[in-house]
């Protein structure tokens, strides 16, 4: 069940991408840099972010992503799913066929938990992210002037 590298890191950049979008559109070398991330493994990803319509690019200097939709329209849930990422609590896939052919007797129980992971996700929205991340960011300078 465990998320793979390829939802972090899609995740990771978008939310770097909300944090850093201005009125320019920013390259991946830039976000690469900053997230300690391979530039082409980035490529990879926002390819398939941009298929999804998450990002949009622009082409030529001063080229790069920025977000395809506004912020509370992107859920941490349609980026893992963009990069082909898949939830499932199950041994099977939620096909049901866990023991020998048969569904075993926890299996609904680990359905139940990925149906509740995916709606989780799905609830959770880039800006909503980055209202956490400024208020965190608030709150240690509030503390460090103390």
């Amino acid at each position: 069940m465990q998320l793979t590298t390829r939802g972090r890191y899609a995740v990771t950049a978008m939310l770097d991408l909300a944090l850093h979008s201005g009125q320019r559109p920013l390259r991946l070398a830039d976000i690469a840099t900053r997230q300690g991330l391979s530039l082409s493994y980035l490529e990879q990803l926002f390819a398939c972010l941009r298929r999804a319509g998450l990002v949009a690019s622009a082409r030529g200097p001063g080229g790069g992503y920025r977000p395809g939709r506004p912020l509370s329209d992107i859920s941490v849930g349609q980026i893992i799913d963009a990069v082909n990422e898949r939830i499932d609590a199950t041994r099977c896939e939620g096909r049901g066929d866990c023991q020998h052919g048969d569904t075993c007797l926890t299996h609904h129980l680990w359905s139940d938990l990925s149906e509740n992971l995916q709606s989780f996700l799905a609830g959770i929205t880039l800006a909503d992210l980055l209202q956490r991340h400024e208020a965190r960011v608030r709150a240690e300078a509030a503390a460090s002037a103390a």
